[in-house]
């Protein structure tokens, strides 16, 4: 595991518990994007970004929302793919309602945290 990837892990895990703890209070928009915002962390490392994906698709099978279910597979095997390869647009949030190919502005705290964890 690279440098990155192991400064990055904990800020990504954050974003999954508070996932977990809006999802268990019934807060599922707000437990979404908590997911995207992992993953606008993690997708410069295949191991994070191929994770929060998984999480996603969880997400969407216990929630019943299959599009977004049958989104995150096939995202799965891309990050497996592509994320190795620098093939990863910042900033995506990776719902299945945005283009796996669109890069989006990064949130001034999320671009705070990956700058810290590439110095």
């Amino acid at each position: 595991m690279n440098t990155f990837a192991i400064r990055i892990k904990p800020a990504v895990q954050t974003e999954l518990a508070a996932a977990s703890v809006a999802e268990a209070r019934g807060e599922f928009y707000t437990a979404f994007q908590h997911l995207e915002r992992a993953h606008v962390l993690g997708q410069a490392t295949t191991v994070e970004h191929v994770r929060v994906h998984w999480r996603m698709f969880q997400f969407a099978l216990r929630n019943r929302r299959y599009g977004e279910a049958t989104g995150q597979l096939w995202r799965m095997v891309a990050a497996s793919i592509f994320t190795a390869l620098g093939l990863v647009p910042e900033g995506n949030t990776g719902g299945s309602d945005v283009s796996g190919f669109r890069r989006l502005p990064l949130p001034k705290d999320l671009k705070q945290a990956l700058d810290a964890a590439r110095a």
